[in-house]
C-alpha cells in the first residue's frame, strides 16, 4: 500500500497493463478451444451472449466470468496499492477500452458489458445493484439481453452520482456507459424494427 500520487512511469505502466489485460479476447479464445471462431458465428460478437448461443451455456458463463475479471482485477489491485488516488478508476476505464478496442484484434472487440460489470463491482457496487435490478426486470418482462444491457448502462452514471461518487468516477462511468450504448447501435436498430433475438434459457 503506497500513499501519495504514483510516479508517472508507474502510472503509465499500470494503465498499459490494465489495457492489455482487458484486451485478452476471452470469448474468442474459449470459442477456438471448441473449434469455433465466434466472430463468424451467430451475431459475430465475442461476448458471453453470443458464446452462450453458439457454443453452449458453460462456455457462455465462463466468458462472462473471464470478461468480468478483466475489469475487476486491475481495479482491485490498484485500489489496494494506491488507495488515496484515482488510478484504479482510470485503470478500470483502460481495461474496459482494452476489451472494446483490443490490440490483439486490430482494435476491435466486444461490447464491454461484462468487463464494465467487473470494473463497477470494484468501484461502485451499490450502483451496480441498481443497474442489475433494471437489467433483470427488463429481462424478465421482455427477454432482450441488449435492452437490459443498454438500460443498465444508462442507469449507471446517475446512480453513481446520486450515491456520491467522485468526479473521476462519474466521468469514467459516463464514458463507459456511452461506449456500451454506442456499441449496441445494431441491437438498437433491431429493437426498433422488432427483429432483435430474445434470450432463451
Amino acid at each position: 500500500m503506497i500513499t501519495g500520487q504514483p510516479p508517472i512511469n508507474i502510472l503509465v505502466l499500470s494503465l498499459a497493463a490494465a489495457y492489455l489485460l482487458g484486451s485478452i479476447p476471452t470469448g474468442l479464445l474459449l470459442g477456438k478451444a471448441y473449434g469455433i471462431d465466434v466472430r463468424t458465428t451467430g451475431s459475430g460478437n465475442i461476448g458471453a451472449t453470443n458464446l452462450y448461443r453458439t457454443v453452449g451455456r458453460k462456455v457462455g458463463i465462463l466468458t462472462l466470468i473471464g470478461d468480468c475479471l478483466k475489469g475487476l482485477i486491475p481495479v482491485l489491485v490498484l485500489r489496494y496499492v494506491f488507495p488515496s488516488t484515482d488510478l484504479a478508476v482510470w485503470a478500470g476505464l483502460a481495461a474496459f477500452c482494452g476489451h472494446v478496442f483490443s490490440v490483439f484484434l486490430k482494435f476491435r472487440g466486444g461490447k464491454g458489458v461484462a468487463t464494465a460489470l467487473g470494473v463497477f463491482l470494484a468501484l461502485a457496487p451499490l450502483a451496480v445493484g441498481i443497474a442489475l435490478a433494471v437489467f433483470l426486470l427488463l429481462m424478465v418482462v421482455w427477454r432482450y439481453v441488449s435492452l437490459g444491457s443498454i438500460s443498465a448502462a444508462a442507469v449507471m452514471p446517475p446512480a453513481v452520482w446520486l450515491l456520491g461518487g467522485s468526479r473521476s468516477l462519474i466521468i469514467a462511468t459516463a464514458l463507459i456507459a456511452s461506449i456500451v450504448i454506442i456499441r449496441h447501435h445494431e441491437n438498437i436498430a433491431r429493437l426498433v424494427a422488432g427483429t432483435e433475438n430474445r434470450f432463451k434459457a
